[in-house]
This record gives structure tokens, C-alpha cells and sequence, in this order.
């Protein structure tokens, strides 16, 4: 029951977030499909300085990957009351997998594809791109792939 309602509450934090960012949709550029990123990037909005693949990129992806790992740790040694290793790695795993999902599913695929206010002006005409659900659903797969080195961070929060 205490994972249900954490999910819940989890799911809940992190539409609030994305509701927040959803403000100014050029911000989260890198969030939407590649094809509306360059006529982004055609149209000047977006901010060289912020492009995937430069070492400043990957810092604050490696950055994040701790934080949340040392989040989910207390989170689950507290909350859930793991006391080893490998309850902390697959508990963390599993809230991470069920935000993931819920991010994938709920915000991107159902409200982000099919809200005008994440359109950004002069992509109005990429309807077939903003209903590309293909790519949230790969970002999914890559962000369980992310999971994992933050569960593991979780796992040795557990055990301090």
C-alpha cells in the first residue's frame, strides 16, 4: 500500500513539474520529437547552448542521475523501509518504472500529443509530428535504462 500511494504522490510531483516547464515549451525543446526541434532550430528559438551530445549536457544528466539517486534512496529506506541493497536497487527501480511509464503514457502520449499548448508557433503544421507516440514511448525505454545507475545509487543510500 505505502508504494501505491508513493507512486501516486511520485506521479502527482512530477506532472506538477511538467505543468510548470509546459509554461514556455521552447525551455523542454530537447523533450519534444527531433523533426519540430530543427524547425525550431530553423526558426531561431532554440538555444545552442543547450544541445544534446556537449559535455555540459552530459554533466547535468550525470548530476541528476545522483540526485535522484540519493532522492529514491532515503526515499525508500524512510518511507518504504528497505534496510538492504537490493530492496532499496528494485524499489527505487520500481517507482522510477512507474513515474517513467506514467510520463510516457499519461503526459506525453496522451495530454502532450494532443494539447495546443504545448504547439509552439510556426510548428502548427507538424500535427504528424507532435502525434509521433514512437518517441516517448523510446524515451521510456532509454529512461529505464537511466534508472538503473540511480537505483543503485539508491541501493548504497540504503545500506549507509
Amino acid at each position: 500500500m505505502t508504494f501505491l500511494i508513493e507512486s501516486i504522490i511520485a506521479c502527482a510531483v512530477f506532472t506538477l513539474f511538467v505543468f510548470l516547464m509546459s509554461r514556455n515549451p521552447i525551455k523542454s525543446i530537447y523533450n519534444y520529437p527531433p523533426a519540430i526541434v530543427r524547425r525550431c532550430d530553423e526558426l531561431g528559438l532554440v538555444d545552442a547552448g543547450n544541445r544534446p551530445g556537449g559535455a555540459a549536457f552530459y554533466a547535468k544528466k550525470t548530476f541528476a542521475i545522483l540526485i535522484f539517486g540519493v532522492l529514491l534512496g532515503l526515499l525508500v529506506k524512510y518511507v518504504n523501509g528497505c534496510q538492504t541493497y537490493w530492496c532499496g536497487v528494485l524499489t527505487a527501480y520500481a517507482l522510477w518504472c512507474v513515474v517513467n511509464w506514467f510520463d510516457a503514457i499519461v503526459l506525453d502520449c496522451i495530454w502532450f500529443c494532443h494539447d495546443k499548448h504545448f504547439v509552439i508557433p510556426g510548428t502548427e503544421d507538424m500535427v504528424a509530428d507532435y502525434h509521433d507516440y514512437w518517441f516517448h514511448i523510446k524515451g521510456s525505454l532509454i529512461g529505464m535504462l537511466l534508472a538503473i545507475p540511480a537505483a543503485l545509487i539508491a541501493g548504497l543510500i540504503v545500506i549507509l
